[in-house]
């Protein structure tokens, strides 16, 4: 969690333990979620695909941070495959009984271009990276119109997570963009249509992780190129996605969590461009 910023949980009915359910919580900025939010409070519900033996740490490490007595559980689901998606959340509401909040943290990331776009490609991205967080958002939206909340208890919320390259666009990871670009067009249409019983929210980071693309070197230096001197860091995003779930005033619109890099003009994506001077002008 970032230094100097601990938001509690919005509340909840009875001082009843809020659940999120978290995608891609083994590894990477999901996992850092799931520990910031355990943290804070939080049950969480662990979704994972590839990763369980990182999930079940993830499960461990939440219990052995979190503040109280929280419930921490694993979840796999296939999220390019609908049945799998609302077999996912019919799992996570029978284990935990009530479900406050979705943060659509797991991604497909694979590189296409122009030149070898095809349409198997964009199916599966748009199916993981779009269809799975929109079902989801439905299934909650559902959920909380059958839990008939009190009037004090706060709206549920989605928090989708997007990328700063939708502000400073490249056509590199050509169907991963297209499917960030629709999550972001459904971020806006979901706060409309799932209001007021649902918020949905939209946190973009910038380079915040390495990847097997870059060396250490190549990573922190791309890391700096940005207005602040710093891009984003897990605990920022974490921070960020937190602060999201606890703004009762918060819909429909997009957090950037990236120091700036969005002003900034980059020809390529962060994994394929050189280290060696600035950005193209």
């Amino acid at each position: 969690m970032a230094p100097g910023y601990s938001p509690a949980p919005a509340p909840a009915a009875a001082g009843r333990r809020r659940t999120v359910l978290v995608t891609g919580a083994g590894r990477r900025l999901g996992r850092d979620i799931a520990l910031t939010l355990a943290q804070q409070g939080w049950n969480v519900a662990i979704h994972h695909r590839q990763s369980a033996a990182d999930a079940a740490k993830t499960a461990a490490d939440c219990s052995n941070t979190s503040s109280a007595a929280g419930l921490f559980h694993t979840f796999f689901a296939d999220l390019g495959e609908e049945a799998q998606v609302r077999q996912l959340w019919a799992d996570v509401v029978a284990h935990f009984g009530t479900v406050d909040a979705v943060v659509n943290s797991a991604s497909t990331f694979e590189h296409d271009d122009a030149a070898s776009f095809g349409y198997a490609a964009l199916d599966k991205h748009l199916h993981a990276n779009t269809a799975a967080a929109i079902v989801l958002a439905q299934c909650l939206h559902a959920h909380r119109l059958a839990s008939a909340p009190t009037t004090a208890e706060a709206p549920a919320v989605v928090v989708n997570l997007l990328d700063q390259k939708l502000w400073n666009p490249n056509p590199d990871f050509f169907s991963y963009t297209l499917s960030k670009a629709a999550l972001e067009a459904a971020t806006t249409l979901l706060a409309q249509a799932l209001a007021p019983q649902v918020r949905v929210v939209g946190v973009a980071p910038g380079l915040t992780l390495t990847s097997h693309l870059l060396s250490d070197e190549q990573f922190q230096a791309l890391h700096r190129l940005s207005p602040l001197g710093r891009s984003s860091t897990p605990e920022d995003v974490a921070a960020t996605v937190a602060f999201a779930l606890a703004n009762r005033s918060i819909t429909g619109t997009t957090l950037l969590v990236d120091g700036g890099q969005h002003l900034m003009k980059f020809e390529r994506d962060f994994s394929l461009m050189p280290t060696s001077g600035p950005p193209a002008p």
